[in-house]
């Protein structure tokens, strides 16, 4: 049975932001959504388990649950591997782990940041921030969004400072409620992004 509703899991407020944008142009219509921001990375990863132990007590077979988290400077397959562990001990099935039966939850990691996927879709930034430079994606450093060093929210602030944005420091919400209402999954060159989206649309068939 495809889902008609998503529990969403992630780390911070500025994703909760980003999603709420996405997501109701995502998803098809009649599906719902809700998402559940935590205050950062551990806050999220200290109260997963019990999290999830409560879900697997209720969860109807029209629901999915979806983790978001930033890889940061984890290495990303002892980090999924961990999100699996937790998800398998509190009785759910996973994407990964599905065990012959329609999965319930699906564990995505940002790579390394949410700022990645605005790099990813560059188009997007500049529909939401106009003086950015098209040239971005082509400048060295910035062609992989997945492979950006140095923190992808300090080099994305970097950037939009340069062409008169955020003088005062980025506004993470703000920039992420505008770049999700313009960011377009089939064009994004973010992996891990793409990734992400498939495994929704999957969910809602």
């Amino acid at each position: 049975m495809s889902a008609t509703h998503l529990e969403v899991l992630v780390e911070e407020p500025s994703m909760e932001a980003f999603l709420r944008a996405l997501l109701p142009r995502l998803l098809p219509q009649d599906r719902s959504f809700s998402i559940h921001p935590f205050q950062g990375k551990s806050d999220l990863l200290g109260k997963l388990e019990s999290r999830l132990r409560g879900y697997a007590a209720w969860l109807p077979d029209d629901c999915r649950i979806v983790v978001v988290v930033d890889r940061d400077d984890e290495d990303c397959r002892v980090l999924k591997r961990r999100l699996e562990s937790m998800a398998g001990d509190a009785g759910l099935r996973t994407r990964t782990h599905p065990g012959g039966a329609p999965w319930q939850l699906v564990n995505r990691i940002a790579i390394e940041e949410l700022e990645a996927w605005y790099f990813g879709d560059w188009a997007a930034v500049r529909a939401a921030y106009p003086r950015a430079s098209a040239r971005v994606p082509r400048r060295q450093g910035f062609r992989d969004p997945d492979a950006i060093a140095g923190g992808t929210w300090e080099a994305f602030e970097r950037v939009l400072q340069a062409h008169g944005y955020f003088q005062g420091g980025l506004m993470k919400i703000e920039a992420a409620r505008m770049i999700g209402a313009q960011v377009d999954p089939v064009r994004s060159s973010s992996h891990s992004f793409r990734v992400f989206s498939e495994a929704l649309l999957e969910a809602c068939g």
